[in-house]
């Protein structure tokens, strides 16, 4: 058996799902199913039950992967150790502004019991690089927040969280349960400078092309709103700051939080790094 293989092997069965589970591994998924199939033939066993239902373990399964686990995490500590040995012992992760999130918390600790031999730096940037410098060169991951230019990256999505419109407390809208874009549609929105990544100023503009004061950063979303009565968007379980209120948008996608990193960049310590970041999201 491949590590690649048992890589491919545990992304379906904690997916359940082969068209998931093709998207985290970034590929299609006839090879994902071939390589399936050629496991269970190897082993002799079938490995998931396959029905209209969806998909399963077998216990066959099951205990593989708890087999497959530990194997692929000896795997990468061993990587992370060559790599620390020949002189890599360091990682630089951008963060987005965002870096009291309970799950980077979860990450911060787990990574460091997992490679406490590992030097991590910290680069943490405003709302108008939602790369955190990766199409820089400036940092080796980023944890970050979608959607962006994803050319020449791989990203994995770790979360997905609903947002909600940013109101001053006493606005008429913040007594609603629920607000649709088209009760904003008249109203000034804070927006990002001119040069903001398109896809990023779009979706944290209700996607349309928006009028209000420019920021940057979080505290001056708030400040806009608090001082202007401008509107804008926040994730609905951010607990909003005195005199502003969150409203859930029912209309608005999920906003995403992902790892994102130069796709052909073979450094152990980030392959590490998505690992334990996947399961220190799922928590």
């Amino acid at each position: 058996m491949e590590l690649r293989t048992l890589r491919y092997f545990v992304a379906v069965a904690e997916e359940l799902h082969f068209g998931r589970a093709a998207v985290r591994l970034h590929m299609s998924q006839p090879p994902l199913s071939r390589a399936i199939k050629q496991l269970e033939t190897e082993l002799g066993a079938a490995l998931f039950r396959r029905s209209s239902a969806g998909v399963a373990l077998t216990p066959v399964g099951a205990v593989l992967l708890d087999e497959a686990r530990g194997l692929l995490d000896q795997a990468d500590r061993v990587r992370a150790r060559v790599a620390a040995a020949a002189g890599a012992a360091t990682i630089t992760v951008g963060l987005l502004a965002d870096s009291s999130d309970p799950g980077a918390t979860r990450l911060a600790g787990a990574y460091n019991r997992r490679h406490p031999a590992v030097e991590v730096h910290i680069r943490e940037t405003d709302l108008t690089d939602p790369t955190c410098g990766l199409h820089a060169g400036l940092v080796d991951i980023a944890l970050t927040r979608g959607p962006f230019d994803e050319t020449g990256l791989t990203v994995h999505e770790l979360r997905t969280d609903p947002v909600g419109a940013l109101l001053r407390a006493d606005d008429p809208l913040a007594r609603r349960d629920s607000l649709k874009l088209a009760d904003l549609a008249d109203r000034r929105w804070f927006r990002f400078p001119e040069g903001t990544d398109p896809l990023w100023q779009t979706y944290w503009n209700g996607g349309e092309p928006r009028q209000g004061p420019v920021v940057r950063g979080v505290q001056e979303c708030l400040q806009a709103v608090l001082w202007n009565g401008t509107v804008g968007m926040t994730l609905v379980d951010h607990e909003p700051a005195a005199g502003l209120a969150v409203v859930p948008l029912i209309d608005m996608p999920p906003s995403r939080v992902v790892a994102a990193w130069n796709e052909d960049d073979t450094n152990p310590l980030i392959r590490s790094f998505v690992q334990i970041a996947i399961a220190a999201y799922r928590d």
